[in-house]
C-alpha cells in the first residue's frame, strides 16, 4: 500500500470513528429520565444506563434504555461504515474489519458523553450492540456468559464484568493479534474499567440484586 494510500486510509477511519462518538453520545438514559421528570445523574447510582433507569423509572424504561443504547452500538458499526464507504468512494474496501472500529468509537462515546461534561455511562447495552452488529460470534460468547452469571447471582454488574472477561479471553483466543482481538479486549477493558465502583462494592457484599428493591417493597 503506498503511503498517500495509508494515511487515507488512517483518516477514514478517523473520521469514521469521530462520527460513530457523536452517534453513540446520545444519552438516551439521561433524555428519558428527563422527559419523565428526573434527573438519573441524581439518583440511585447516579448512572444514565440501563439498570438505573429501570430501578428508578420500572423496568420497562430500562428495557427501552437498553435497546436505545444497543441501537447506538449497531449504528455505529453499519450505518457509519455504509455513509464512510460512500463518502471515501470505495477508500476501505477490503478494510473487513472497519466496523468494529467505529463501534468502539461509539461505546467511547456512550462512555464519555461530551453533552454531560464527558460522563455517560458504561458501556455494556452499546457494546453488546457492536458486537451483535460486528462480531456476532463475540457477541453469543459475552452473552452466554452475561447470561449464565445474571441466573446464579441476579446481580448485573457482576454478570457484565464476567462477560467483558469471557469476551477479552474469547476474543484474543478466535482472532488472535489482529483488529478483531484487540478490539474485544479493548471492549472487555472499557467494561471492566466503567465497573470499577461496582467492584468495590461487590467486595464489600453491598451490590444490589436485580429486583430487589421491589421485593422489600412487596415484603413491606
Amino acid at each position: 500500500m503506498l503511503e498517500s494510500e495509508s494515511v487515507m486510509l488512517v483518516a477514514w477511519l478517523a473520521a469514521g470513528a469521530a462520527l460513530a462518538f457523536l452517534v453513540g453520545s446520545i444519552p438516551w438514559g439521561y433524555v428519558i429520565g428527563r422527559a419523565k421528570g428526573i434527573d438519573v445523574r441524581a439518583h440511585g447510582s447516579g448512572n444514565i444506563g440501563a439498570t438505573n433507569v429501570g430501578r428508578l423509572l420500572g423496568r420497562g424504561w430500562g428495557v427501552l434504555v437498553f435497546l436505545l443504547d444497543a441501537l447506538k452500538g449497531v449504528a455505529g458499526v453499519v450505518c457509519v461504515d455504509w455513509l464512510v464507504e460512500w463518502l471515501s468512494a470505495g477508500a476501505l474496501r477490503g478494510v473487513d474489519w472497519r466496523g468494529i472500529v467505529f463501534g468502539v468509537g461509539a461505546v467511547l462515546g456512550h462512555n464519555f458523553c461530551p453533552w454531560l461534561g464527558w460522563k455517560g455511562g458504561k458501556g455494556i447495552a452499546t457494546s453488546a450492540g457492536v458486537l451483535l452488529a460486528a462480531l456476532p460470534g463475540a457477541f453469543l460468547w459475552a452473552f452466554g456468559a452475561w447470561a449464565v452469571l445474571f441466573a446464579l447471582t441476579r446481580i448485573v454488574s457482576l454478570a457484565s464484568i464476567g462477560a467483558a472477561v469471557v469476551l477479552a479471553a474469547a476474543g484474543m483466543w478466535r482472532y488472535g493479534h489482529g483488529v478483531l482481538g484487540w478490539a474485544c479486549l479493548a471492549l472487555a477493558v472499557l467494561a471492566v474499567v466503567r465497573h470499577r465502583a461496582n467492584i468495590g462494592r461487590l467486595f464489600r457484599g453491598e451490590e444490589p440484586r436485580a429486583f430487589q428493591k421491589k421485593k422489600q417493597e412487596e415484603a413491606a
